[in-house]
C-alpha cells in the first residue's frame, strides 16, 4: 500500500507539519482508511499535536463523529500541547452534524487546559447559540471576547459587525423551541451559521475574497433566503467599504423571489451603524439606498 510506502521511503527528515500535509493529501487521494493507516505506521515522535489535529480534521470532514471523538480522546491522553486548531475541528464537526450543545463542551475543555480561543473558535461557539436562538448566551460571549487579551482590531470588527447583525434582524424574537425541534431546524441551523460565516469572514478577517465564496455558495443552495441573510451580507461588505457590491446585495434582493426587499431591515442597519460610531458608513449606505430607489 502507498501508505506504508510513504513511511518507509523517507529520503530527508520530515518537520510536523509535513506529515499533517500528508495526512490530509493521503484521506484525498486514497481515503481515510489509507490516512490512519499512515498515521498508525509513524514512529511515537511524529506522532505531534499537528498530525493528530491532520486526522481530526479528516474525520471532521467526513462528519465521522465516533472516530473523531475517540481520537480527541486518545489525543488528551497523549498530554501533548495543544492549540485552538485543534479544538476548532470538533466544534466545527459538531456544528456540521447540528449537534450545537457539544460545542460549548469543547471550549469548557479549552478553558480547563488553559488554550486560548482565536476569533474562529469565538465564532464557532457564538454560531451554536445563534443556531439556537439562545440570543442571552450570544450576548455573554461577546462579552466575554471583549475582555479576552487576545482583542484586537479584528476581534473589535467581528464584535461590531456581529451587534450589528443581532440588532437589525428578527434573529432574537424567534422562537427558540419551536425552531429547534421543527422540521426546518437543520435549514435554519445552515442559514444562520452560513451568517456568521460571512460576519468572520467580512467583519473579523475583512477577506473579500472568501466572502464572495461564501456568499455565492449560499445563494445556490436550495434554501430560502431571508432578509436576515442579506442584511449580513450587504453589513459586511459595507464594513470593508465596498459600495459597488453592497448595491449589487440589493439588487439581488429586490430581485428575490422567496424574500421581499425591506427598507426597515435596512434602517435598522443605518441606526446600528451610528451606534457603534460609524456613521460614515452609514451615509454611504444611506447613498447607495438612495442610488437604488
Amino acid at each position: 500500500m502507498i501508505s506504508e510506502w510513504m513511511v518507509s521511503h523517507d529520503e530527508y527528515k520530515l518537520s510536523e507539519s509535513d506529515y499533517a500535509v500528508r495526512i490530509d493529501l493521503m484521506t484525498q487521494v486514497f481515503g481515510i482508511d489509507a490516512a490512519e493507516r499512515y498515521f498508525e505506521g509513524l514512529p511515537s515522535s511524529a506522532k505531534t499535536s499537528e498530525a493528530y489535529t491532520a486526522l481530526l480534521h479528516c474525520y471532521a470532514r467526513s462528519k465521522l463523529i465516533e472516530k473523531a471523538e475517540d481520537l480527541y480522546e486518545r489525543l488528551k491522553g497523549t498530554y501533548l500541547s495543544l492549540d485552538a486548531i485543534t479544538y476548532n475541528e470538533l466544534m466545527t464537526l459538531y456544528m456540521s452534524v447540528g449537534q450545537l450543545g457539544k460545542v460549548s463542551l469543547i471550549v469548557e475543555d479549552m478553558k480547563r487546559q488553559n488554550v486560548a480561543p482565536d476569533l474562529f473558535t469565538y465564532n464557532l461557539w457564538i454560531s451554536s447559540y445563534a443556531a439556537a436562538l439562545n440570543m442571552d448566551e450570544v450576548r455573554r460571549i461577546l462579552d466575554e471576547m471583549t475582555l479576552d487579551s487576545g482583542c484586537n482590531e479584528s476581534w473589535i470588527r467581528y464584535l461590531k459587525l456581529a451587534k450589528i447583525y443581532i440588532n437589525s434582524t428578527q434573529l432574537a424574537s424567534s422562537n427558540f423551541s419551536s425552531l429547534v425541534e421543527s422540521d426546518k431546524s437543520s435549514t435554519q441551523r445552515e442559514l444562520i451559521s452560513y451568517d456568521f460565516l460571512i460576519i468572520l469572514y467580512g467583519g473579523g478577517l475583512g477577506n473579500k475574497d472568501t466572502l464572495d465564496q461564501i456568499w455565492k455558495s449560499l445563494r445556490t443552495t436550495r434554501q430560502k433566503m431571508t432578509g436576515r441573510n442579506y442584511i449580513c451580507v450587504l453589513s459586511s461588505y459595507l464594513m470593508m467599504g465596498h459600495l459597488k457590491e453592497v448595491g449589487d446585495i440589493i439588487d439581488q434582493w429586490k430581485q428575490c423571489a422567496t424574500s421581499e426587499f425591506n427598507g426597515n431591515l435596512c434602517n435598522k442597519v443605518l441606526v446600528a451603524f451610528k451606534e457603534i460610531g460609524m456613521a460614515d458608513k452609514a451615509t454611504s449606505f444611506q447613498m447607495v439606498l438612495g442610488e437604488k430607489g
